[in-house]
Order: structure tokens, then sequence, then C-alpha cells
């Protein structure tokens, strides 16, 4: 029988372990907001049992529609074209971008369905559809259309190309397709009749959309009816080239998963201050204005179109903070890390020294964030004995290399900039190797900028709230996800940081000759649970694919975990596996068959997650900020189960400030 005085420090170390816990998921929704953190909450969202195909179609499309407005796209360097091409980043770090990434957010969602869709690449437009119901069905929310049929179905891409030919066919008075003046005589028709010549006399299929305004035009107020019988004259916008099938290369994989630890707040703000992505390498997106016109008819269109989620964000745009004050004096430091070598921790200066003065003292920590890093500072306050250092250094691509940050060989205070390197990043390490008798840090403090979209935050309304708080899997996630293109080296991290063999595939990712593969290694810093992998490709025939294998024993045997589609244009394909218990490490394997004219792999992204015993729940304190009538407000709550529920109320209309997550 355990003593009392065991029972006591049984009960005391494991309540220091739960304080200095690392809880992985955090989520907090109110009722006023759909669920788009990840595929599978997207889907519980907008999909629901019984739905038709036609409703799931428009589903999606008003998904992408609410949170995703037109705009100067984001530039990750990422992905294919440098766009952002997964839906469910898009939708939660974003919420701005143009036709393309459009256009593949409809196909990833809509194969995520068991869709089959293709992008089409059309005069000054780029557009998809998908198929089902034996025929195929394009809705476009870029522009916040779709073309409806006499029978109430939605129109196909050919359907309404053919529906616009004829009608320029036998409108040769009004205009030709080679006209000139066509944009300026399209304008003049649609004016005529009250405004209504368009409606009267153009194409069924063009004028049959129950959302265009009395003179034609599109709900954001971007063009008109006249723009629209341009893009489908069948044409792609080239010389003499007709409207082709083009695979945008959507990206899957992306999920929110908020983590804390002690000493870690995240911070997100329902505003701006000017802060964005494509800061020095494009222009500025104009929804980073709360009265941009095209956000304000959108949030107008949107809450017309979901009333039960009314736009309730200040803007688009947000920039919040990941601030981590790294707990050094906690014994329990070493359970947020990946490396704890020769050190300890204590109360008085230096609060992290070595144990053993002759070694070396290795700290490794990660910084992954569901948030992209604008950039950053890193603040240390050095102890350094005689003849002693402290390197300070960084690694973009999980640990496999690292950049110098800086030398510490005297006591004080430094302050490194690190937007030069986390900027565009998700995820970074940070080393910190200590020499020397009597070397120490007495502080790590690290302070990030994030971009993030306002509008999938859990804002609140007048009235009650309801707010749901949960803690999903005790996961973390490793990614691989790199641009293609050496070119911009520096800029994003690339193909080669992760250490991949090609064989039989060129310098642009395409097969030479009959087949050709990518072998990607990935590993974990706990024990894998899953694995994920996303592949998009270009393909020049209907009998070309790619497929996606993995290893477990280090490239003995691979199996088949996805199959994609033999389709002219490409395709996107995610997949997941479980994996063998006790897992750290696997090899992923993407393989391309050639049997037409070409094949090139877009994008690729590896997801691998696992679970660490330092992962449990703590305690987290949400911590709500608003104005009602100018008067600050503030509601703060302490989760103190994995799932909670309380409700919030505002006596009137309420401006949403910000919304604070720490352990408490």
């Amino acid at each position: 029988m355990l003593t009392r005085t065991l029972l006591l420090s049984v009960a005391v170390a494991f309540a220091s372990n739960m304080a200095q816990a690392q809880v992985c998921n955090v989520k907090v929704l109110s009722d006023k907001a759909p669920d788009v953190s990840s595929i599978e909450a997207w889907q519980k969202s907008f999909i629901t049992p019984g739905m038709s195909n036609h409703d799931k179609g428009l589903a999606i499309w008003k998904s992408i529609l609410m949170f995703q407005m037109q705009d100067a796209p984001p530039q990750e360097f990422l992905q294919h074209e440098n766009a952002v091409y997964d839906p469910i980043k898009m939708f939660n770090v974003y919420g701005y971008a143009m036709c393309s990434p459009h256009s593949a957010h409809l196909s990833a969602l809509a194969r995520h369905l068991g869709f089959k869709a293709r992008g089409w690449a059309i005069k000054n437009h780029s557009i998809a559809e998908m198929f089902y119901d034996d025929s195929w069905h394009h809705f476009d929310p870029s522009l916040g259309m779709y073309y409806l049929k006499e029978d109430g179905s939605v129109a196909s891409i050919d359907e309404i190309i053919a529906d616009v030919k004829a009608w320029y066919a036998a409108n040769t008075n009004v205009t030709t397709i080679n006209d000139p003046d066509r944009d300026k005589k399209l304008r003049a028709f649609e004016r005529t009749e009250n405004r209504q010549a368009w409606k009267i006399h153009g194409p069924k299929i063009v004028a049959n959309f129950p959302h265009y305004d009395h003179r034609g035009w599109i709900p954001s107020g971007m063009i008109g009816w006249y723009g629209l019988m341009q893009a489908f004259d069948g044409t792609s916008g080239q010389p003499g080239t007709k409207a082709y099938f083009y695979e945008y290369c959507a990206s899957m994989g992306y999920q929110v998963n908020i983590q804390l630890r002690p000493g870690e707040k995240i911070t997100r703000n329902w505003s701006n201050t000017g802060k964005h992505i494509n800061e020095g390498v494009a222009r500025d997106p104009g929804s980073l204005k709360e009265d941009h016109e095209f956000l304000v008819k959108t949030q107008q269109f949107t809450d017309k179109i979901e009333p039960r989620w009314p736009y309730l964000a200040n803007g688009r745009v947000g920039n919040g903070t990941h601030e981590y004050n790294v707990p050094l004096a906690s014994a329990a430091l070493k359970n947020s890390t990946l490396q704890f070598e020769n050190l300890a921790s204590r109360a008085q200066s230096p609060a992290l020294h070595t144990v053993d003065a002759a070694k070396p003292g290795v700290l490794v920590f990660r910084m992954p964030s569901s948030y992209v890093y604008l950039g950053g500072t890193l603040t240390a306050k050095a102890v350094v004995g005689n003849g002693g250092s402290i390197t300070a250094e960084l690694s973009d691509n999980n640990g496999l290399d690292w950049k110098p940050l800086a030398t510490f060989t005297s006591t004080g205070e430094q302050t490194i900039d690190l937007k030069p390197h986390i900027i565009r990043r998700y995820d970074y390490r940070l080393r910190f190797t200590l020499q020397g008798n009597g070397t120490g840090l007495d502080a790590i403090n690290i302070t990030q900028d994030i971009q993030h979209s306002q509008r999938p935050l859990p804002a609140l309304a007048q009235g009650p709230n309801q707010i749901n708080f949960s803690t999903g899997p005790q996961e973390g996630t490793i990614t691989i996800e790199a641009n293609n293109s050496l070119k911009h080296q520096g800029k994003q991290v690339v193909y080669t940081d992760f250490k991949p063999t090609l064989q039989g595939l060129n310098a642009g990712f395409a097969v030479e000759g009959r087949e050709g593969t990518l072998t990607v290694p990935i590993t974990v810093p706990g024990e894998m649970t899953r694995l994920r992998a996303n592949a998009c490709y270009r393909t020049w025939t209907d009998k070309d694919n790619w497929t996606i294998e993995v290893s477990f024993d280090d490239g003995k045997t691979f199996k088949q975990i996805g199959e994609g589609q033999k389709q002219f244009g490409g395709v996107n394909m995610y997949c997941t596996t479980e994996v063998p218990t006790g897992t750290k490490a696997a090899l992923v394997r993407y393989k391309g068959t050639k049997i037409g004219g070409g094949n090139v792999l877009g994008s690729f992204r590896i997801d691998a997650d696992y679970k660490s015993p330092t992962f449990a729940f703590a305690p987290v304190k949400i911590t709500y900020n608003w104005q009602e009538n100018g008067e600050a407000k503030q509601n703060i709550h302490l989760a103190k189960t994995a799932q909670d529920a309380y409700t919030i109320t505002c006596e009137t209309k309420p401006k949403m400030t910000s919304i604070v997550l720490e352990l408490d």
C-alpha cells in the first residue's frame, strides 16, 4: 500500500507534469461562424446527410465565396505558380485570391466529396467544373456565378460556350467574336431596353443566374454581362487558341492545429497593421482596407446566400502575434523540447545551464504555427563564463540543416531579427549550444507576427453567443512542402532542402521516360500516427497519372496508398494511411507514368502526424476582447476540461478586437 507521503509526492509530480503539458489542437468556436479548420470540419459544416449532388455543388461554391474574396493573391512560393492552392489554408490564413486558386479550390473540395473535377483556361479567366448526375456542372466562386439551364440544373462550361457562340452567330448585327470593338458594343447592347436587353435577347443560359442586379452585373460588381459574353466565347485569350483544360494544381493537407506550451500565447486580431505575405514581392491586397469595395459587396452577398453565418469580422486580413517566453527556470522545460542535452534548470542565474561544464549543452525546440509567419524577433539574455560562448541557430527544413543566427561571447542581452529566416514559414526550429564553465541563459523571448484571415475567427454577435472549446487529438505534425523550382531559393524552402531522390524526372519535375519517381524521407520526433500526402500533376493525355507509395522499412518495400485519376489536363489527389506502431520515419514515393506527350508533378505535400508523452491537456485561458458602442469589453474564461462550453452575451452589436489563447 502506498504511504500518504508517497501518494502526495506522486500527485505533486503529476500536477507539475500537467502544468507543463503541451496542449495540441486547441479550438475555440462560436455559433456565429462555421468551423473550417480542417477538410473534415469543412465537410461537417457544409455537407449534410442526404444532401443532393446539386446541393453539394452549391455548398462547395458557397463556402469558397464566404471564405475567399477576389483580390491580389497571396504568394507563398510553396505551391505551383507561387500562389496558395490549398482551400483550407486559404480559408484560415488568407481569405483572398484570384480565379486560378478559386478554381483549384473548387476542384479539390469536389474531389474530396468523390466528384470528378477539371479546370479550364478560357478568355482572361480560370474556371473549373465538377461531374455528378452524369454531366458536368460549372460553379464560379471567383466571380460568384453559376448558370442554370431550363430544367434548373447547373450548366457545364461546354454548354455555356455553345450558347454564347450560337448567340454571336445569330446576332452579327450587334457584334462578332473577332470584332475589335466588341467590348464597347456589348456594353452598349447591355444598356438598351431599360438595361434589360442582356436578359431579354441574350443567351438564355448566361442570363439565367438568380443573383444578377437589374443591370446584369455580378454580385461583386466586378463586371457585367458584357464581360461574361467575352469570357465564354470559346477562346483562351491567346491568339488562335481555343479554351482548354488546365489543372491548377490544388494542394491538400493543411489544417489548423493551435498548440500551446507554458509561456506561449497566441493572439488573433480582427484587424491588421498593414502587414501581409506579399510585402516586397508583389502588390498589396486591397482587402487590407475594411471598406474595400469587393469586400463590402462580397460580405453583403454571402450574408444573403448564407444568413446562418453572417459576416461579423471587421475586414479580411488579420495580423496577430505568436509569443513564447521560454520557461528556462522550470525543471519541466525539457518536456517542451526536441533536445535537452547536458542541461538543467534552476531558479537562480543562469536559469538554464550545463550540468557538465566540460561538455556542450544543447537546447532544441520547435516553433510550429497554424498561421504564416511574417517576421519576428528573438531576445536572449546570456550569461557567458570565461572563454565560453552560446551559439544560436535556426532550421527551416525540420532540422536537416542549420543556419547561424548569432554567437554570444559576453554576458548581456541580444536581439535577433528573425524575419529573413522565417517569413512565409509555418514551422522552424531553434538550437542553442552552450559552451564553458558558468555559461547559461536567463531568458529567451520570441515574438512573431502572423497573418490570418478574420473571416473564420469565432466572432460574437448581439445577444447570446454559444462558445465551444475543445482540444482534439494530442498530436503534432511534421510537414514537407517546398517549391519545385530552385529559382525561389531564399524566398522559400525548395525541394532539395528535404534531401529527396529523383529518378526519371527532369529539373521541372516532368517525367522524362516512361516512368519517373520522387522519393522523400520524413522523420517525426514522436510516434507517428498517420501519414497524409498530396500530389498535383498536369498531363497531356487521359492515360497518364501518378501514384503515391510509402515505405516504413527504409525502402525495402513500398505499398501504394493513393492513385490519381487518368485525366487529360491533370488532377490532384490526397490520401491518408495508418502506420505501424512505433514508427518514427518513412519514405514517401511519388511515381509518375507517361504514356502521352507529357506528365509533370506540379506540387507535393507530406504531413506526418505524431504523438508524444509530453502532449496532454492542461487548462487553457481564453480571452475575448471587443467593443460595444465604443466601450471596451472583455470576457476571460478558463477551460478546465478538454471539452467545454459557455455563453458570452453582447448587449449591443459588438466590434470584435481580439481573441487570446494561453495556458493558465
